[in-house]
């Protein structure tokens, strides 16, 4: 009697082990008959920048897991690799960065990782002939080229060749959502094009913490002035303060702005030495130069961060120009 018991039991675990066996395999199966790769099969894709990193995740979609590696208000300029940001590297299989020299920090340990991953620069195929190369930059070429939407789609467009080429079987969908986002690209700049039009031409003068808006500039008819150069390692001076406060002054421009990546002291002290000059100019807002707002807000993507940016300085520059003209008609 005692021996038929333990077969009884062994019997019954034995069956409940082949239905959690099967139950499981029911699980698996569904979950990839869903999204059709698991979480370990899709292409694993490290992104430098906010910029990019959103760019890469509108595209792949589903097909790729897409880790950026400098979040809101982090400086490329300046940023060191982590032993996490390696092992993130090491483990990708695409990695995608700017160029130009804004990674500078990182120059060695992505040249390494070239050797072994594939490791795409995003600015790569825009031709240089329409790259700003201010002479202050040491002969290095403006990296800054998301702020202009068109030289971005030529950005967008390579991220989209290097997600084909990591995964190929992928090809069309990567295309087809790439083509989509480029439409969306398109829609944005003649939107920006309409609302800088609101500012009167003679208030068209940005004035931030660094020179990160020339291709903005250039391609939205704003003159712009940074108080530090191209890259925020290079430092600014007294001089430097006292001639920005002499064009503010003698062209009683109405706001400077602050950016999210850079210490609001340097435009703070400007601030200071227009109305040490009698001239009372205000903080205009702040600006999202070289890294995207907060996961989850508006201005955590790529497209909500440059519509975030046109509304501050459109609101800044323009408001004093409606409020005159509203008093002249009464």
């Amino acid at each position: 009697m005692k021996n038929r018991i333990l077969s009884f039991k062994h019997f019954m675990k034995t069956l409940l082990g082949m239905a959690l066996l099967c139950s499981s395999y029911y699980f698996v199966s569904c979950s990839q008959t869903g999204k059709n790769k698991t979480k370990s099969d899709l292409i694993q894709v490290v992104a430098t920048t906010g910029m990019i990193g959103d760019a890469a995740k509108v595209i792949a979609g589903h097909k790729a897991l897409v880790n950026t590696l400098m979040g809101p208000g982090v400086d490329p300029h300046l940023y060191k690799a982590t032993q996490g940001d390696v092992e993130l590297l090491s483990n990708a299989d695409l990695i995608l960065y700017n160029g130009l020299h804004l990674e500078g920090k990182m120059t060695e340990a992505l040249a390494s990782m070239s050797m072994t991953i594939s490791t795409v620069p995003v600015s790569s195929d825009i031709p240089h002939d329409q790259l700003r190369a201010p002479p202050e930059f040491k002969g290095h070429f403006d990296p800054h080229v998301w702020f202009d939407v068109k030289l971005w789609s030529q950005a967008v467009t390579r991220i989209t060749q290097a997600l084909v080429e990591a995964d190929s079987a992928s090809a069309g969908f990567f295309m087809a959502r790439g083509q989509a986002y480029l439409d969306t690209l398109a829609t944005l700049d003649s939107w920006i094009k309409d609302r800088i039009k609101e500012i009167p031409e003679k208030d068209r003068v940005m004035i931030t913490a660094h020179d990160a808006f020339g291709y903005f500039g250039r391609a939205y008819g704003m003159e712009v002035r940074g108080l530090q150069g191209i890259s925020t390692v290079a430092e600014y001076g007294l001089n430097d303060i006292t001639s920005l406060v002499d064009l503010l002054v003698e062209r009683k421009i109405k706001a400077v702005f602050v950016e999210s990546s850079v210490p609001r002291r340097s435009i703070e002290a400007v601030v200071e030495g227009c109305r040490a000059r009698g001239h009372e100019i205000k903080i205009g807002g702040e600006l999202f130069s070289d890294a995207l707002g907060t996961a989850g807000t508006p201005e955590g993507t790529y497209i909500g961060m440059v519509r975030h940016n046109v509304n501050i300085i459109v609101n800044a520059l323009a408001v004093d120009e409606i409020a005159n003209l509203n008093d002249s008609a009464k």
